[in-house]
């Protein structure tokens, strides 16, 4: 996809955000057409994914706010409403509808693969990580959560607890993300799970989108799994690195991942990880305000939560294209 030579001069047309909107159009990223079963859509993924890229990116609270905000009538409104690709403004509920079902996973994923193909990320090295948000309103704790009572109004019955070493027990969820290492470092794939998940469980999903970019993925102990290194290796050709111990009963094959880690080029590769997704999720939760939830329930807090990483990912591209000294620098443009 080469798109870097025709696309600034149509983002820098509008405002931002409205530039950013027909980023979407133009980029393809997910069609109607792989959709197999149910009625065709009323109004395309396509143009559902511009309204919640308003509704982040405005910083809409809720559905209804999103709905009354697209119906305002003045003049930049109705741009918004036009780059959006409305013809009509769908119902508050087909918002809501349409929201928790947005393929945004794989939209994620194909806008990874965007940097990748046109060479705007280094693809030696790739980092995974995941990083617990907590629940909006009041926690469930644990004794209350076996006897399946909520004790208290406002609690997100679909939080759990996880733990973390570094922030303790969190009631809530859990994202997880693959980055791009280097000089800039973007969001290539991502997951949404509770917060009891294991990280190992998400693995898979990760790496599979970016199978055959890059040559390493880097990850903490928490990955540290015979199954995962052989995956990585046969399904990816690519190198699974992470921490990793000799025991006495160590068999040869780990003994050489040991070996690896230990060594000069497995510790430089395996550096990476701090200077890349660990900032990476401070950016995210700072910049979206997600460290707390601002909504309850998986789906939409998913459907919310990977918006914002979309979101992040668009604004960085945009920069990239329109040659931005610093792509990285988001927060300052949201609301523009």
């Amino acid at each position: 996809m080469h798109l870097t030579r025709r696309l600034p001069s149509k983002t820098q047309s509008e405002s931002i955000l409205i530039g950013i909107l027909h980023l979407i159009g133009l980029l393809c990223l997910y069609r109607d057409d792989d959709k197999k079963r149910g009625h065709p859509y009323v109004y395309p993924t396509t143009v559902i994914l511009r309204c919640c890229v308003v509704r982040i990116w405005m910083r809409i609270p809720s559905v209804n706010a999103l709905h009354y905000y697209l119906s305002i009538s003045d003049i930049y409104h109705r741009r918004i409403f036009n780059a959006c690709g409305l013809d009509n403004l769908p119902d508050r509920r087909t918002f809501d509808r349409r929201f928790k079902v947005l393929p945004i996973r794989q939209v994620i994923a194909k806008m990874g693969s965007v940097f990748l193909l046109e060479g705007l990320i280094n693809t030696d090295t790739a980092s995974v990580d995941s990083s617990l948000l907590k629940a909006r309103g009041p926690v469930w704790h644990k004794s209350s959560m076996k006897k399946n009572i909520l004790p208290i109004s406002g609690i997100d019955s679909d939080a759990r607890w996880g733990f973390s070493r570094t922030r303790g027990w969190v009631f809530g969820y859990k994202l997880h993300i693959s980055c791009s290492t280097g000089q800039l470092v973007v969001p290539l794939s991502a997951d949404y799970t509770t917060a009891n998940i294991s990280d190992n469980m998400s693995y898979r999903s990760l790496v599979m989108p970016i199978a055959g970019f890059v040559e390493n993925v880097v990850a903490d102990p928490a990955y540290d799994d015979g199954e995962l290194y052989r995956f990585t290796n046969d399904a990816c050709v690519a190198r699974l690195v992470c921490p990793v111990k000799k025991y006495d009963s160590t068999p040869p094959e780990r003994i050489e991942l040991v070996k690896f880690y230990n060594s000069k080029e497995g510790q430089t590769i395996y550096g990476t990880r701090k200077i890349s997704v660990e900032p990476l999720f401070e950016i995210l939760k700072d910049t979206f305000g997600i460290g707390i939830l601002p909504v309850r329930g998986f789906d939409r807090s998913a459907s919310f939560v990977l918006s914002c990483v979309f979101a992040y990912q668009l604004v960085v591209y945009h920069n990239c294209i329109t040659g931005n000294d610093r792509p990285r620098r988001v927060k300052h443009m949201l609301g523009n």
